[in-house]
């Protein structure tokens, strides 16, 4: 692959399995990486490794036609809008067994900010009970067997610090596999210090929505704007508190935290014909609005063996003022994701940055 061959379906599915079995070493699996990296791979090539990576652990069988999931592929500080858009849908009766991710390389993955309050690793088992029991769940996909060697290839990219595009389309792709999941949709965020740029997220959009028709889901990738953190949290704690300022429709709740999740939700409504085309958003808020969604969110923390009262505060804190007066004209969201792992994050749950201002403010 390095020389620019393509890799074959059969020689797709002996690296995934050497890497199952942990007969590859961490310089292999880099190796293997950095291929992908120079040199690409096509959509046969890609659809191989999908294929080989969805089969690699346990798959999730639910008796239910609406299956739904959302997914970001990230690069924007706070953004955490999976708990809303879950505690939404399931309130309509949409079944969303969502399994999340821990941070690679942000402050926070949304597995890291519901373990402020809750567990988050279950058994297939164990989630199938809390998913009949509330229509959702939101836990960490590496304790379930899902894609287990896509979780070895993540651990490499971190340290190599790279993430091929065609892999990054296996990984997302190969867990809505295994988890059975029928409506798909996918978070494009993009612009200046996203990790995409509007060319690159359409792209993307193009292929995401190629491979969906290729394994027979109904997927929809949206592009979302990218330029600055979404809420005002970031860093376990202090997103969890965004997302239940939120719920609890209190005044000092982020709106850009709850526009992007209410449109979010809206389009798996009108994606799975829970809403007419032009009325998702109407459905969401109205669920917002009657509290609902708050409680299915507390639903599904105590189901899962936790409670919203867990949430504690920092010991300490520090102010960090702006030299001189003027107006917002850029947030870098590398930037403030470090500040935050550099605070604790994501280790740290109580630890992160709280942002005050955004784009355009004064």
């Amino acid at each position: 692959k390095m020389n620019g061959h393509a890799f074959s379906k059969k020689e797709i599915e002996i690296i995934v399995e050497d890497i199952v079995n942990n007969s590859l070493s961490d310089a292999e699996i880099a190796l293997f990486i950095s291929a992908i990296y120079k040199n690409g791979m096509s959509n046969k090539e890609t659809i191989s490794l999908i294929n080989a990576l969805s089969k690699s652990g346990h798959q999730l069988k639910l008796k239910n036609k609406f299956i739904v999931d959302k997914h970001s592929i990230g690069g924007v500080p706070g953004n955490r809008t999976t708990p809303l858009v879950v505690s939404i849908c399931a309130s309509a009766g949409l079944i969303v067994p969502k399994n999340s991710s821990r941070a690679i390389t942000s402050a926070a993955g949304t597995a890291d900010v519901l373990e402020t309050i809750t567990h988050v690793e279950f058994s297939i088992k164990q989630l199938k009970k809390i998913v009949q029991k509330t229509n959702a769940c939101m836990v960490w996909g590496g304790s379930l067997g899902f894609v287990p060697a896509d979780s070895k290839i993540i651990k490499v990219e971190k340290m190599l610090k790279i993430d091929p595009e065609p892999q990054l389309i296996s990984s997302i792709m190969s867990k809505k596999l295994a988890a059975g999941s029928k409506y798909i949709l996918i978070d494009l965020p993009y612009g200046k210090n996203a990790k995409v740029d509007k060319k690159e997220a359409l792209r993307l959009k193009k292929k995401f929505e190629y491979f969906g028709r290729h394994f027979k889901k109904k997927l929809k990738a949206v592009l979302t704007d990218g330029r600055q953190p979404i809420g005002n949290g970031v860093g376990p704690s202090l997103e969890l508190r965004d997302i239940i300022k939120i719920l609890k429709r209190e005044e000092s709740a982020p709106l850009d935290l709850e526009k992007k999740s209410v449109f979010l939700a809206g389009e798996i409504f009108e994606m799975t014909g829970k809403a007419k085309k032009g009325k998702g958003e109407e459905l969401a808020t109205k669920i917002l609005d009657s509290g609902k969604a708050f409680e299915k969110f507390k639903e599904i923390i105590e189901a899962q063996g936790g409670s919203i009262r867990k949430l504690k505060d920092a010991e300490f804190t520090r102010s960090v003022r702006a030299k001189k007066s003027g107006t917002v004209e850029e947030i870098k969201n590398k930037e403030i994701a470090s500040l935050a792992r550099a605070a604790g994050c994501p280790v740290d749950k109580k630890a992160g940055v709280y942002l005050h201002y955004h784009l355009g403010d004064k």
